[in-house]
């Protein structure tokens, strides 16, 4: 493959979670050689299995943006993050590499509806959504006998997650734990908006704050033009509150693919530009504009 056609979007089938996992074990493998996966794998079985509705007590995923394929690309992007962190002589134990890819799966579990839960979708716990994934993690972690200090250690990486938390007032156990949760925001970020059809499921995600009442955007559009403006937030939000942790992205891709590029940052320019070019005015028709492929709309 030559250089010029290297794109995020081709180096892994994101659409087959399966397929995220096997790279996301190569990465692991790569930063720590002589690691063990049992435990990991174990909870990637799980927590796929509770977004398709196969674990005891919950309903299937029912929120399109919020769903198991964003899940999967704030995975990748850690697991890519921490590659690139060790390359660079960070110290995280393998322990906390661990604990911090078990906590990015678990991140958005608290969309997820309770088997006797029938009304609306999991979309109504939008604000609430990190409350209900730190409760289901300290069920899951009861149940499967992790260490208390696990918990708090993967509870506060996952408040890192919150849109609008305040990274200094989290009281982190150890200088780790924050570095991996300001990792995990990043991830996060970084891992949806760099999404080959990021733009084309943004309506989704008006419509999940639409149900949850949250009236930031007055329709899809509105939503859609403004992401312009989200995204330079964004951007002094991954400098300045994550510590700019995404500058570890192109140490893994040399080691792994032999290119020195942020391959995120080039996707998520690439989504900016197209929606700059396509979205200009509020009559334009931007299910047309977006529609970039058949994945999302058929």
């Amino acid at each position: 493959m030559s250089k010029d056609k290297i794109q995020l979007s081709n180096l892994v089938n994101m659409y087959d979670s399966h397929c995220v996992f096997d790279e996301v074990k190569a990465i692991v493998c790569m930063a720590y050689p002589n690691i063990g996966l049992d435990l990991l794998t174990r909870v990637f079985g799980d927590i796929t299995d509770l977004f398709h509705g196969k674990y005891n007590g919950y309903r299937h995923c029912n929120t399109k943006y919020h769903d198991l394929r964003h899940t999967s690309d704030a995975f990748l992007a850690m697991a890519r993050l921490v590659h690139g962190a060790i390359l660079e002589k960070e110290k995280i134990s393998e322990e906390n590499a661990i604990l911090a890819l078990i906590t990015t799966l678990m991140h958005d579990v608290g969309y997820i509806q309770t088997d006797d839960d029938l009304t609306g979708t999991g979309a109504k716990y939008t604000e609430v959504h990190i409350d209900r994934s730190i409760k289901f993690m300290k069920k899951y972690f009861e149940e499967n006998a992790f260490p208390k200090e696990q918990f708090k250690t993967c509870s506060d990486m996952l408040l890192c997650t919150g849109l609008h938390a305040k990274i200094d007032n989290i009281k982190f156990s150890t200088r780790e734990a924050e570095f991996l949760g300001k990792m995990l925001g990043t991830a996060d970020l970084v891992g949806q908006m760099s999404d080959r059809t990021y733009l084309e499921k943004l309506p989704f995600l008006f419509h999940e704050f639409r149900e949850a009442n949250v009236r930031t955007y007055k329709n899809e559009l509105d939503l859609i033009i403004k992401t312009v403006d989200f995204y330079h937030t964004i951007e002094i939000r991954l400098a300045k509150d994550f510590g700019n942790v995404i500058r570890f992205f192109p140490a893994h891709f040399k080691a792994r693919y032999g290119i020195s590029e942020n391959l995120y940052e080039e996707a998520i320019k690439s989504n900016m530009k197209h929606l700059k070019k396509h979205i200009r005015t509020s009559s334009v028709d931007y299910n047309k504009a977006l529609r970039r492929t058949r994945v999302v709309f058929n």
